[in-house]
């Protein structure tokens, strides 16, 4: 059966998350809707991941198959595009080789949180506002500790499915812009609530509460309990998922 990649954006605010849940409208069921309403069938679609309540993405995939007529992808993207709320925004859907995966065969994973120490009106749905001036170096000093590590059980939200908690990171720093501070993190994967947990946690080395000594024993621990606490998913962004050139048919 012919499979597609479909990339899109969405705000987060108005959702429990991005998979399917019994108690809130997710991100997957508003786009599983309107692809079955508009391709006249029942379509199920699989994401890149999951994301947390409140957390936003600027360019996720999932893929979902079908058999029959389908638009040429300009136009569907333009119906989906009519049909979504606001706050769902659909980009590309593309052909690809059997066997792809939205999940399984992304290579990399990016993510940004913002976090601002200014109140801003226009910016505090989207941001974290902090109440101390950070050390953006020392902060950036932990990040090349983190991509020592492969097991990052100690920012992993407990109980989860997952076989394993080996993560790959190539790619995790501090950036300064004007009053907002930035913080980007590259994996081959996340665990559930890994990003928040870890950003979290910089902050604690950021206000001067953790060295480098203490970080790799929170890592080593392999405790959730022992990290610092988790900052809220709203200021959260899926920045990009992505996959080897040769899956685009």
């Amino acid at each position: 059966m012919p499979r597609y990649f479909i990339t899109f954006a969405f705000n987060g605010k108005n959702y429990v998350g991005w998979q399917v849940q019994p108690n809130g409208t997710s991100v997957q069921q508003v786009l599983q809707d309107a692809l079955s309403t508009i391709l006249r069938g029942r379509v199920e679609i699989v994401g890149a991941g999951r994301t947390d309540a409140g957390v936003h993405a600027r360019r996720m995939v999932a893929h979902f198959d079908w058999e029959g007529d389908i638009f040429q992808p300009r136009d569907l993207v333009y119906k989906l595009n009519n049909f979504l709320p606001k706050d769902i925004s659909v980009t590309a859907v593309q052909r690809v080789i059997p066997g792809a995966h939205a999940r399984f065969s992304a290579i990399s994973r990016t993510y940004t949180y913002y976090i601002t120490t200014v109140k801003d009106p226009f910016l505090h749905e989207l941001t974290y506002r902090i109440h101390f001036e950070p050390d953006m170096g020392r902060m950036n000093q932990m990040c090349a500790v983190l991509m020592e590590y492969t097991d990052f059980t100690s920012f992993s939200k407990l109980h989860t499915d997952v076989k394993t908690n080996i993560c790959r990171i190539d790619d995790a720093r501090w950036d300064r812009k004007e009053d907002e501070y930035i913080f980007t993190i590259r994996a081959d994967r996340f665990l559930r609530n890994m990003v928040r947990a870890i950003t979290g946690t910089l902050l604690e080395a950021g206000r001067g509460r953790l060295d480098e000594r203490g970080l790799r024993r929170i890592i080593e621990a392999k405790n959730r309990g022992v990290a610092g606490d988790s900052v809220p998913g709203h200021a959260l962004f899926l920045e990009e998922v992505t996959y080897p050139a040769d899956i685009w048919l």
